[in-house]
């Protein structure tokens, strides 16, 4: 595993091997069948171009109600919990005991992205948020607190944890684009973000 820092972002390269990526995309299924992944609007009505669900107690969503977190999936069903070899990935990167309660779902098909945003949901910004990539690589840029100015960009690769944390838990961050088809990973190609968040 290779560490980076970047704008305070700590990047860690081929921090899970092969056979943990595989682990947690079969821990992910029976997750996916309880609370499938649904496609959010923003506040305004425009379409997201990702699909998510979440698992843990708190999931987040969007819709005309605005960004937030709710206790259920939008079916009604309580959100699943989250695995264990996924908060394994919480415990190496972190060195926390509190354990997130939030991990959020993200799969980016081959034209999906994602805008430039602050994580700022939740109710404590002192625990910071981690980031798994899984599949496909993406095009991760990064900013700062104040939106707009300079940026810098990375392709994370699966297997790739990011941390935020410091400076950089309300940085700016988005997904340009992805390399779609790059990873084995996924039979049917695209990539999975995990995100987990003390959001409570």
């Amino acid at each position: 595993m290779t560490r980076l820092v970047l704008r305070g972002f700590e990047i860690h390269k081929t921090a899970l091997n092969n056979a943990w990526q595989a682990e947690l995309i079969q821990a992910l299924r029976p997750i996916l069948k309880i609370a499938p992944l649904f496609s959010p609007t923003t506040p305004k009505g425009k379409p997201m171009s990702v699909r998510m669900t979440s698992a843990g107690d708190l999931g987040w969503t969007s819709d005309a109600e605005g960004y937030r977190y709710a206790d259920a999936h939008p079916k009604g069903t309580e959100w699943p919990d989250i695995p264990q070899r996924v908060l394994d990935v919480w415990r190496l990167v972190t060195q926390q005991d509190r354990l997130p309660d939030s991990c959020l779902i993200n799969y980016y098909g081959e034209t999906a992205k994602m805008g430039m945003h602050q994580d700022k949901d939740e109710a404590d910004f002192s625990w910071p948020v981690v980031s798994i990539s899984l599949g496909d690589d993406a095009l991760f840029r990064m900013g700062s607190a104040t939106r707009g100015g300079k940026s810098d960009s990375i392709w994370l690769s699966s297997g790739d944890v990011v941390v935020m944390g410091g400076e950089a838990r309300l940085a700016y961050h988005g997904i340009d684009r992805i390399r779609y088809k790059s990873s084995r990973l996924l039979p049917k190609g695209g990539r999975i973000n995990l995100t987990l968040r003390v959001a409570g």
